[in-house]
Protein backbone atom coordinates (compact mmCIF):
# COMPACT_ATOMS: atom_id res chain seq x y z
CA UNK A 1 0.00 0.00 0.00
CA UNK A 2 2.81 2.35 1.04
CA UNK A 3 4.19 1.83 -2.69
CA UNK A 4 1.41 2.82 -4.40
CA UNK A 5 1.46 5.83 -2.36
CA UNK A 6 4.72 7.26 -3.40
CA UNK A 7 4.09 6.37 -6.83
CA UNK A 8 1.03 7.99 -6.95
CA UNK A 9 2.98 10.77 -5.32
CA UNK A 10 5.53 10.52 -8.11
CA UNK A 11 2.81 10.74 -10.99
CA UNK A 12 1.50 13.70 -9.69
CA UNK A 13 4.69 15.64 -9.21
CA UNK A 14 5.79 14.53 -12.79
CA UNK A 15 2.69 15.18 -14.29
CA UNK A 16 2.83 18.91 -12.47
CA UNK A 17 6.35 19.44 -14.00
CA UNK A 18 5.19 18.06 -17.11
CA UNK A 19 2.22 20.87 -17.27
CA UNK A 20 4.17 23.76 -16.03
CA UNK A 21 6.76 23.23 -18.52
CA UNK A 22 3.91 23.58 -21.39
CA UNK A 23 2.81 26.68 -20.36
CA UNK A 24 5.44 28.39 -21.73
CA UNK A 25 6.37 28.45 -25.53
CA UNK A 26 6.56 26.18 -28.41
CA UNK A 27 8.42 25.59 -31.55
CA UNK A 28 8.11 28.16 -33.99
CA UNK A 29 5.25 30.04 -31.86
CA UNK A 30 4.17 33.33 -34.15
CA UNK A 31 7.08 32.47 -36.93
CA UNK A 32 5.73 32.29 -40.29
CA UNK A 33 5.88 30.89 -42.58
CA UNK A 34 6.86 27.35 -41.76
CA UNK A 35 6.51 28.23 -38.07
CA UNK A 36 7.79 24.35 -35.89
CA UNK A 37 6.83 20.83 -34.62
CA UNK A 38 3.91 22.39 -33.07
CA UNK A 39 2.49 23.71 -36.38
CA UNK A 40 3.59 20.15 -38.09
CA UNK A 41 1.18 18.20 -35.56
CA UNK A 42 -1.68 20.29 -36.31
CA UNK A 43 -1.07 20.37 -39.91
CA UNK A 44 -1.46 16.65 -40.05
CA UNK A 45 -4.79 16.88 -38.00
CA UNK A 46 -6.09 19.24 -40.74
CA UNK A 47 -5.04 16.37 -43.66
CA UNK A 48 -5.53 13.11 -42.07
CA UNK A 49 -8.91 14.64 -41.29
CA UNK A 50 -10.06 16.24 -44.13
CA UNK A 51 -8.18 14.47 -46.81
CA UNK A 52 -9.06 10.55 -47.82
CA UNK A 53 -6.75 8.23 -46.54
CA UNK A 54 -4.96 7.97 -50.46
CA UNK A 55 -3.62 11.54 -50.01
CA UNK A 56 -1.87 11.28 -46.88
CA UNK A 57 1.43 11.04 -48.29
CA UNK A 58 0.88 11.91 -51.89
CA UNK A 59 1.68 15.70 -52.90
CA UNK A 60 -1.66 17.36 -54.39
CA UNK A 61 -3.04 20.23 -54.38
CA UNK A 62 -4.88 20.11 -50.89
CA UNK A 63 -1.52 18.67 -49.73
CA UNK A 64 1.78 20.48 -50.76
CA UNK A 65 4.54 18.01 -48.97
CA UNK A 66 6.60 20.81 -48.45
CA UNK A 67 4.44 22.53 -45.93
CA UNK A 68 5.01 19.97 -43.27
CA UNK A 69 4.13 17.44 -45.56
CA UNK A 70 3.29 13.34 -43.14
CA UNK A 71 6.56 11.69 -42.83
CA UNK A 72 6.07 9.63 -40.33
CA UNK A 73 4.20 5.52 -39.81
CA UNK A 74 0.73 5.16 -40.71
CA UNK A 75 -0.06 5.01 -36.70
CA UNK A 76 1.22 8.35 -36.11
CA UNK A 77 -0.88 9.32 -39.20
CA UNK A 78 -3.73 7.86 -37.12
CA UNK A 79 -2.97 9.40 -34.12
CA UNK A 80 -3.21 13.03 -35.90
CA UNK A 81 -6.91 11.84 -37.22
CA UNK A 82 -8.14 10.80 -33.69
CA UNK A 83 -6.57 14.33 -32.69
CA UNK A 84 -8.51 16.20 -35.06
CA UNK A 85 -12.09 14.43 -34.62
CA UNK A 86 -11.81 15.86 -31.12
CA UNK A 87 -10.49 19.04 -32.47
CA UNK A 88 -13.37 19.78 -34.74
CA UNK A 89 -15.65 18.63 -31.59
CA UNK A 90 -14.59 21.76 -30.44
CA UNK A 91 -13.61 23.99 -33.04
CA UNK A 92 -13.92 23.59 -36.66
CA UNK A 93 -11.42 25.99 -37.42
CA UNK A 94 -8.39 24.45 -35.80
CA UNK A 95 -8.68 21.83 -38.70
CA UNK A 96 -10.42 23.74 -42.05
CA UNK A 97 -8.27 23.04 -44.61
CA UNK A 98 -6.28 25.21 -45.59
CA UNK A 99 -7.34 28.38 -43.89
CA UNK A 100 -6.32 26.90 -40.91
CA UNK A 101 -2.94 26.87 -41.45
CA UNK A 102 -0.30 28.74 -38.86
CA UNK A 103 -3.54 29.13 -36.61
CA UNK A 104 -2.56 30.00 -32.82
CA UNK A 105 -4.48 30.82 -29.97
CA UNK A 106 -4.71 29.97 -26.27
CA UNK A 107 -7.67 28.01 -26.19
CA UNK A 108 -5.99 25.87 -29.18
CA UNK A 109 -2.72 25.54 -27.40
CA UNK A 110 -4.32 24.15 -24.55
CA UNK A 111 -6.06 21.98 -26.55
CA UNK A 112 -2.67 21.04 -28.48
CA UNK A 113 -0.68 20.45 -25.16
CA UNK A 114 -3.54 18.40 -23.31
CA UNK A 115 -3.15 16.08 -26.07
CA UNK A 116 0.88 15.55 -25.35
CA UNK A 117 -0.24 15.55 -21.99
CA UNK A 118 -2.85 12.78 -22.55
CA UNK A 119 -0.63 10.51 -24.72
CA UNK A 120 2.01 10.69 -21.65
CA UNK A 121 -0.71 9.86 -19.20
CA UNK A 122 -2.39 6.70 -21.22
CA UNK A 123 1.04 5.41 -22.65
CA UNK A 124 4.65 6.50 -21.66
CA UNK A 125 3.72 7.16 -17.78
CA UNK A 126 2.25 3.79 -16.78
CA UNK A 127 4.79 1.54 -18.71
CA UNK A 128 7.39 3.22 -16.00
CA UNK A 129 5.68 2.97 -13.13
CA UNK A 130 4.84 -0.82 -13.65
CA UNK A 131 8.26 -1.13 -15.13
CA UNK A 132 10.17 0.01 -11.92
CA UNK A 133 7.48 -2.20 -9.81
CA UNK A 134 8.89 -5.16 -11.98
CA UNK A 135 12.09 -4.24 -10.69
CA UNK A 136 13.64 -7.75 -9.04
CA UNK A 137 15.51 -7.50 -6.24
CA UNK A 138 15.13 -4.08 -5.27
CA UNK A 139 13.34 -2.29 -2.27
CA UNK A 140 10.37 -0.04 -2.34
CA UNK A 141 12.72 2.62 -1.86
CA UNK A 142 14.01 2.31 -5.18
CA UNK A 143 11.64 1.62 -7.29
CA UNK A 144 10.35 4.56 -6.28
CA UNK A 145 13.58 6.46 -6.59
CA UNK A 146 14.11 4.93 -9.97
CA UNK A 147 9.84 5.66 -11.03
CA UNK A 148 11.01 9.75 -9.90
CA UNK A 149 14.42 9.96 -11.69
CA UNK A 150 12.67 8.43 -14.96
CA UNK A 151 10.10 10.91 -14.67
CA UNK A 152 11.79 13.63 -14.27
CA UNK A 153 14.43 12.97 -17.20
CA UNK A 154 14.40 16.69 -18.63
CA UNK A 155 15.19 15.58 -22.10
CA UNK A 156 11.52 14.42 -22.91
CA UNK A 157 9.98 16.64 -20.73
CA UNK A 158 10.98 19.66 -22.73
CA UNK A 159 10.94 18.12 -26.97
CA UNK A 160 7.13 17.20 -26.21
CA UNK A 161 5.77 19.47 -23.37
CA UNK A 162 8.13 22.39 -24.36
CA UNK A 163 8.94 21.97 -28.13
CA UNK A 164 5.95 20.27 -29.00
CA UNK A 165 5.87 16.45 -30.40
CA UNK A 166 4.44 12.96 -29.07
CA UNK A 167 7.76 11.26 -28.64
CA UNK A 168 6.24 9.49 -25.28
CA UNK A 169 4.03 7.36 -27.83
CA UNK A 170 6.60 5.42 -29.37
CA UNK A 171 8.63 5.53 -26.52
CA UNK A 172 6.05 4.24 -24.15
CA UNK A 173 5.11 1.71 -26.63
CA UNK A 174 8.83 0.33 -26.30
CA UNK A 175 8.74 0.19 -22.97
CA UNK A 176 5.52 -1.83 -22.86
CA UNK A 177 7.60 -3.92 -24.79
CA UNK A 178 10.78 -4.27 -23.09
CA UNK A 179 8.23 -5.01 -20.07
CA UNK A 180 5.91 -7.67 -21.73
CA UNK A 181 9.61 -9.14 -22.46
CA UNK A 182 11.06 -8.77 -18.79
CA UNK A 183 7.72 -11.06 -17.82
CA UNK A 184 8.38 -13.83 -20.96
CA UNK A 185 5.19 -12.52 -23.02
CA UNK A 186 7.32 -12.35 -26.33
CA UNK A 187 4.20 -12.24 -28.49
CA UNK A 188 2.55 -9.35 -26.33
CA UNK A 189 6.24 -7.73 -26.54
CA UNK A 190 7.04 -8.24 -29.90
CA UNK A 191 3.13 -6.44 -31.09
CA UNK A 192 4.61 -3.64 -28.09
CA UNK A 193 7.60 -3.18 -30.15
CA UNK A 194 5.72 -3.01 -33.66
CA UNK A 195 3.06 -0.38 -32.50
CA UNK A 196 6.08 1.41 -31.57
CA UNK A 197 7.66 0.65 -34.59
CA UNK A 198 4.65 2.00 -36.55
CA UNK A 199 4.48 5.07 -34.72
CA UNK A 200 8.47 6.65 -35.19
CA UNK A 201 10.78 4.75 -37.62
CA UNK A 202 13.16 5.97 -35.45
CA UNK A 203 11.94 2.87 -33.14
CA UNK A 204 14.79 1.57 -35.75
CA UNK A 205 17.44 2.50 -33.43
CA UNK A 206 15.69 -0.12 -31.21
CA UNK A 207 15.07 -3.02 -33.70
CA UNK A 208 18.12 -5.06 -33.40
CA UNK A 209 18.26 -5.71 -29.56
CA UNK A 210 14.44 -6.49 -29.84
CA UNK A 211 15.13 -9.21 -32.79
CA UNK A 212 18.47 -10.64 -32.06
CA UNK A 213 17.07 -11.45 -27.69
CA UNK A 214 14.30 -13.23 -29.26
CA UNK A 215 16.37 -14.54 -31.86
CA UNK A 216 18.92 -16.18 -28.82
CA UNK A 217 15.41 -17.55 -27.04
CA UNK A 218 14.76 -19.07 -29.71
CA UNK A 219 18.02 -20.34 -30.23
CA UNK A 220 18.55 -21.64 -26.81
CA UNK A 221 15.12 -23.39 -26.49
CA UNK A 222 16.66 -24.87 -29.70
CA UNK A 223 15.48 -24.71 -33.19
CA UNK A 224 14.17 -28.11 -33.62
CA UNK A 225 11.67 -28.18 -31.23
CA UNK A 226 10.13 -25.01 -28.81
CA UNK A 227 12.43 -22.78 -30.43
CA UNK A 228 11.28 -23.28 -34.05
CA UNK A 229 7.37 -23.04 -32.74
CA UNK A 230 8.52 -19.46 -30.87
CA UNK A 231 9.75 -17.88 -34.10
CA UNK A 232 7.22 -19.20 -35.72
CA UNK A 233 4.90 -17.49 -33.54
CA UNK A 234 7.26 -14.38 -33.71
CA UNK A 235 7.54 -13.91 -37.25
CA UNK A 236 3.59 -14.85 -37.29
CA UNK A 237 3.19 -11.77 -34.87
CA UNK A 238 5.47 -9.51 -36.27
CA UNK A 239 3.52 -9.98 -39.87
CA UNK A 240 -0.03 -9.70 -38.49
CA UNK A 241 1.06 -6.53 -36.24
CA UNK A 242 2.23 -4.88 -39.65
CA UNK A 243 -0.71 -5.74 -41.90
CA UNK A 244 -3.47 -4.58 -39.19
CA UNK A 245 -1.23 -0.42 -38.99
CA UNK A 246 -0.83 -0.53 -43.03
CA UNK A 247 -3.97 -2.45 -44.15
CA UNK A 248 -5.40 1.08 -45.69
CA UNK A 249 -2.32 1.41 -47.67
CA UNK A 250 -2.18 -1.60 -48.99
CA UNK A 251 -4.53 -0.99 -52.04
CA UNK A 252 -2.01 -0.81 -54.26
CA UNK A 253 1.98 -1.14 -54.52
CA UNK A 254 2.37 2.59 -55.19
CA UNK A 255 1.09 3.59 -52.04
CA UNK A 256 3.36 1.01 -49.59
CA UNK A 257 5.90 2.73 -51.72
CA UNK A 258 5.02 6.24 -51.38
CA UNK A 259 4.54 5.79 -47.57
CA UNK A 260 8.28 4.43 -47.43
CA UNK A 261 9.53 7.33 -49.71
CA UNK A 262 8.04 10.03 -47.29
CA UNK A 263 9.63 7.86 -44.10
CA UNK A 264 13.16 7.28 -45.47
CA UNK A 265 14.11 10.44 -47.14
CA UNK A 266 17.72 10.11 -48.12
CA UNK A 267 17.56 13.40 -50.21
CA UNK A 268 17.78 15.37 -46.93
CA UNK A 269 21.25 14.14 -46.40
CA UNK A 270 23.66 13.10 -43.98
CA UNK A 271 22.58 15.15 -41.00
CA UNK A 272 20.61 18.81 -39.96
CA UNK A 273 21.34 20.72 -37.82
CA UNK A 274 24.09 20.99 -35.12
CA UNK A 275 23.35 17.62 -34.34
CA UNK A 276 25.88 15.90 -31.42
CA UNK A 277 26.71 12.88 -33.62
CA UNK A 278 30.18 11.84 -35.14
CA UNK A 279 29.30 13.56 -39.05
CA UNK A 280 28.22 17.00 -37.83
CA UNK A 281 31.13 16.95 -35.37
CA UNK A 282 33.70 15.79 -38.14
CA UNK A 283 32.18 18.69 -40.44
CA UNK A 284 33.61 21.48 -38.59
CA UNK A 285 37.20 19.54 -39.78
CA UNK A 286 36.28 18.16 -43.01
CA UNK A 287 33.06 19.31 -45.02
CA UNK A 288 32.02 15.92 -45.67
CA UNK A 289 29.06 17.14 -47.65
CA UNK A 290 30.83 18.82 -50.24
CA UNK A 291 33.95 15.97 -50.20
CA UNK A 292 31.81 12.56 -50.38
CA UNK A 293 28.75 12.44 -52.66
CA UNK A 294 25.57 11.39 -51.22
CA UNK A 295 25.37 8.09 -52.01
CA UNK A 296 28.77 7.32 -50.62
CA UNK A 297 27.55 9.35 -47.39
CA UNK A 298 25.04 6.43 -47.09
CA UNK A 299 26.88 3.44 -47.82
CA UNK A 300 29.52 5.01 -45.64
CA UNK A 301 27.47 6.18 -42.35
CA UNK A 302 25.96 2.22 -42.96
CA UNK A 303 28.97 0.65 -42.11
CA UNK A 304 30.25 2.25 -39.96
CA UNK A 305 26.97 2.29 -38.13
CA UNK A 306 26.78 -2.25 -38.82
CA UNK A 307 30.26 -2.50 -37.63
CA UNK A 308 29.82 -0.76 -34.37
CA UNK A 309 26.61 -2.66 -33.26
CA UNK A 310 27.89 -5.99 -34.51
CA UNK A 311 29.82 -7.16 -31.39
CA UNK A 312 26.79 -6.14 -29.13
CA UNK A 313 24.33 -8.00 -31.27
CA UNK A 314 26.41 -11.40 -31.55
CA UNK A 315 26.96 -11.19 -27.72
CA UNK A 316 23.29 -10.89 -27.33
CA UNK A 317 22.20 -13.37 -29.95
CA UNK A 318 24.68 -16.02 -28.39
CA UNK A 319 23.82 -14.84 -24.08
CA UNK A 320 20.22 -13.60 -24.32
CA UNK A 321 19.23 -11.66 -20.93
CA UNK A 322 16.99 -9.21 -19.97
CA UNK A 323 20.26 -7.23 -18.74
CA UNK A 324 22.26 -7.85 -21.79
CA UNK A 325 19.22 -6.59 -23.54
CA UNK A 326 18.88 -3.36 -21.60
CA UNK A 327 22.12 -2.64 -22.59
CA UNK A 328 22.10 -3.18 -26.09
CA UNK A 329 19.22 -1.69 -26.17
CA UNK A 330 21.68 1.71 -24.69
CA UNK A 331 24.70 0.49 -26.94
CA UNK A 332 22.50 -0.01 -30.38
CA UNK A 333 20.44 3.38 -30.30
CA UNK A 334 23.80 5.39 -28.86
CA UNK A 335 25.36 3.36 -32.20
CA UNK A 336 22.58 4.59 -34.29
CA UNK A 337 22.18 8.38 -33.26
CA UNK A 338 26.14 8.98 -33.48
CA UNK A 339 27.09 7.10 -36.92
CA UNK A 340 24.04 6.63 -38.47
CA UNK A 341 22.29 8.54 -42.14
CA UNK A 342 19.69 11.47 -41.22
CA UNK A 343 20.42 12.07 -37.29
CA UNK A 344 18.04 14.83 -35.64
CA UNK A 345 19.32 16.20 -32.58
CA UNK A 346 16.30 14.78 -30.74
CA UNK A 347 17.26 11.26 -31.80
CA UNK A 348 19.44 11.19 -28.62
CA UNK A 349 15.75 10.24 -26.76
CA UNK A 350 15.98 7.13 -28.58
CA UNK A 351 19.27 6.23 -26.28
CA UNK A 352 18.31 8.04 -23.26
CA UNK A 353 14.88 6.19 -22.28
CA UNK A 354 16.92 2.89 -22.69
CA UNK A 355 19.49 4.56 -20.14
CA UNK A 356 16.56 5.11 -17.97
CA UNK A 357 15.87 1.73 -17.55
CA UNK A 358 19.30 1.11 -15.94
CA UNK A 359 19.28 3.99 -13.97
CA UNK A 360 19.06 1.56 -10.29
CA UNK A 361 21.52 -0.52 -11.78
CA UNK A 362 24.31 2.56 -12.59
CA UNK A 363 22.69 5.02 -10.90
CA UNK A 364 25.80 7.75 -11.41
CA UNK A 365 26.96 7.05 -14.98
CA UNK A 366 22.90 6.74 -16.26
CA UNK A 367 22.39 10.45 -14.34
CA UNK A 368 25.40 11.94 -16.52
CA UNK A 369 24.94 10.77 -19.88
CA UNK A 370 21.29 12.35 -19.49
CA UNK A 371 22.37 15.16 -18.01
CA UNK A 372 24.51 15.43 -21.33
CA UNK A 373 21.94 14.13 -23.42
CA UNK A 374 19.38 17.04 -22.69
CA UNK A 375 22.52 19.58 -23.03
CA UNK A 376 23.05 17.91 -26.41
CA UNK A 377 19.83 19.45 -27.29
CA UNK A 378 20.57 22.79 -25.86
CA UNK A 379 20.74 25.29 -29.24
CA UNK A 380 16.80 23.86 -29.78
CA UNK A 381 15.70 25.01 -26.61
CA UNK A 382 16.99 28.52 -26.31
CA UNK A 383 15.53 28.45 -30.39
CA UNK A 384 12.24 27.90 -28.50
CA UNK A 385 12.82 30.27 -25.69
CA UNK A 386 12.83 27.24 -23.25
CA UNK A 387 15.88 28.55 -21.12
CA UNK A 388 14.38 28.89 -18.35
CA UNK A 389 12.25 25.41 -18.40
CA UNK A 390 15.92 24.22 -19.14
CA UNK A 391 17.67 25.35 -16.26
CA UNK A 392 15.32 24.59 -13.63
CA UNK A 393 14.63 20.64 -15.25
CA UNK A 394 18.15 20.16 -15.02
CA UNK A 395 18.66 21.24 -11.48
CA UNK A 396 15.81 19.17 -10.41
CA UNK A 397 16.89 15.78 -12.08
CA UNK A 398 20.57 15.97 -10.45
CA UNK A 399 19.06 16.79 -7.35
CA UNK A 400 16.49 13.95 -7.61
CA UNK A 401 19.24 11.50 -8.63
CA UNK A 402 21.70 12.46 -5.94
CA UNK A 403 19.25 12.29 -3.57
CA UNK A 404 17.80 9.53 -4.72
CA UNK A 405 20.65 7.02 -5.24
CA UNK A 406 23.82 8.81 -3.22
CA UNK A 407 25.69 8.85 -6.86
CA UNK A 408 28.32 10.29 -6.08
CA UNK A 409 29.39 7.36 -3.33
CA UNK A 410 28.82 4.77 -6.38
CA UNK A 411 31.66 5.35 -8.23
CA UNK A 412 34.25 1.87 -7.84
CA UNK A 413 35.34 -0.33 -10.51
CA UNK A 414 31.98 -2.16 -9.28
CA UNK A 415 29.94 0.41 -8.51
CA UNK A 416 29.53 0.92 -12.62
CA UNK A 417 30.20 -2.99 -13.24
CA UNK A 418 33.70 -2.39 -14.57
CA UNK A 419 34.73 -5.09 -12.27
CA UNK A 420 35.56 -7.84 -14.97
CA UNK A 421 36.76 -4.96 -17.05
CA UNK A 422 39.06 -4.05 -14.57
CA UNK A 423 40.56 -7.41 -13.25
CA UNK A 424 41.83 -8.41 -16.62
CA UNK A 425 43.89 -5.03 -17.32
CA UNK A 426 44.71 -4.75 -13.47
CA UNK A 427 48.22 -6.51 -14.55
CA UNK A 428 48.38 -3.58 -17.26
CA UNK A 429 47.53 -0.23 -15.71
CA UNK A 430 47.74 0.91 -12.32
CA UNK A 431 44.82 3.88 -12.01
CA UNK A 432 42.43 1.75 -11.29
CA UNK A 433 43.09 1.88 -7.34
CA UNK A 434 42.30 5.72 -7.37
CA UNK A 435 39.59 5.63 -10.58
CA UNK A 436 36.38 6.56 -8.21
CA UNK A 437 38.20 10.03 -7.64
CA UNK A 438 38.87 10.11 -11.64
CA UNK A 439 35.53 9.64 -12.44
CA UNK A 440 33.44 11.99 -9.81
CA UNK A 441 36.55 14.53 -11.33
CA UNK A 442 35.93 14.17 -14.81
CA UNK A 443 31.93 14.29 -13.96
CA UNK A 444 32.14 17.60 -11.96
CA UNK A 445 33.80 18.75 -14.88
CA UNK A 446 32.11 18.03 -17.37
CA UNK A 447 29.17 19.65 -15.54
CA UNK A 448 30.72 22.75 -14.79
CA UNK A 449 31.47 22.73 -18.68
CA UNK A 450 27.76 22.36 -20.23
CA UNK A 451 26.87 24.95 -16.71
CA UNK A 452 29.67 27.09 -18.53
CA UNK A 453 28.60 26.67 -22.07
CA UNK A 454 25.03 27.15 -21.23
CA UNK A 455 25.51 30.36 -20.17
CA UNK A 456 27.42 31.55 -22.79
CA UNK A 457 24.77 30.55 -25.34
CA UNK A 458 21.81 31.99 -23.75
CA UNK A 459 23.81 35.44 -22.82
CA UNK A 460 26.64 36.65 -25.11
CA UNK A 461 26.61 36.87 -28.75
CA UNK A 462 28.94 35.04 -30.85
CA UNK A 463 31.90 36.23 -32.87
CA UNK A 464 30.70 38.29 -36.25
CA UNK A 465 33.20 35.49 -38.16
CA UNK A 466 31.83 32.49 -36.22
CA UNK A 467 28.04 32.82 -36.31
CA UNK A 468 27.15 28.95 -34.87
CA UNK A 469 30.22 29.24 -32.22
CA UNK A 470 27.96 28.28 -29.80
CA UNK A 471 25.92 25.69 -31.14
CA UNK A 472 28.95 24.18 -32.66
CA UNK A 473 30.78 24.17 -29.18
CA UNK A 474 27.62 22.06 -27.85
CA UNK A 475 27.37 19.37 -30.34
CA UNK A 476 31.18 18.97 -30.20
CA UNK A 477 31.40 18.31 -26.82
CA UNK A 478 28.03 16.39 -26.61
CA UNK A 479 29.29 14.07 -29.27
CA UNK A 480 32.74 13.84 -27.66
CA UNK A 481 30.75 12.44 -24.76
CA UNK A 482 28.69 10.20 -26.49
CA UNK A 483 31.71 8.20 -27.68
CA UNK A 484 33.07 8.33 -24.33
CA UNK A 485 29.83 6.31 -23.60
CA UNK A 486 29.49 4.19 -26.66
CA UNK A 487 33.19 2.75 -25.36
CA UNK A 488 32.02 2.21 -21.31
CA UNK A 489 28.94 0.36 -22.22
CA UNK A 490 29.94 -1.93 -25.16
CA UNK A 491 32.99 -2.59 -22.55
CA UNK A 492 30.14 -3.53 -20.05
CA UNK A 493 28.51 -5.32 -22.49
CA UNK A 494 31.33 -7.09 -23.62
CA UNK A 495 33.04 -7.90 -20.20
CA UNK A 496 30.18 -9.16 -18.56
CA UNK A 497 30.87 -12.86 -17.88
CA UNK A 498 27.62 -14.56 -19.15
CA UNK A 499 25.69 -11.83 -18.19
CA UNK A 500 25.61 -11.40 -14.72
CA UNK A 501 24.92 -15.19 -12.91
CA UNK A 502 22.25 -13.09 -10.72
CA UNK A 503 20.31 -12.39 -14.17
CA UNK A 504 16.85 -14.20 -15.17
CA UNK A 505 18.24 -16.97 -16.77
CA UNK A 506 16.26 -17.91 -20.55
CA UNK A 507 15.60 -21.17 -20.66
Amino acid sequence: MEKWTLMTITVLLALTVRWTVSLGSYSGAGKPPMYGDYEAQRHWQEVTYNLPIRQWYFNTSDNNLLYWGLDYPPLTAYHSFLCAYVAKLINPDWIALHTSRGYESQSHKLFMRTTVFVADLLIYIPAVILYCCSLKETSTKKKVSSALCILLYPGLILIDHGHFQYNSVSLGFALWGVLCLSYDWDLLGSVAFCLALNYKQMELYHSLPFFCYLLGKCFKKGLKGKGLLLLIKLAGTVVASFAVCWLPFCTDVEQIMQVLRRLFPIDRGLFEDKVANIWCSLSVLIKIKNVISPQTQLKLSFAVTFLSLLPTCIKLTVQPSLRGFKLALVSCALSFFLFSFQVHEKSILLVSVPVCLIINEIPFMATWFLLVSTFSMLPLLLKDGLLLAYAVTMLAFLSACVASFAIFEKTSAKDLQLKPFSLSLRGYITWFKPFPKIVRNLFLLSVTLMGVLSVMSAAMHPPQRFPDLFPVSVSSISCLHFLFFLVYFNVIILWDSKNSRNQKKVS
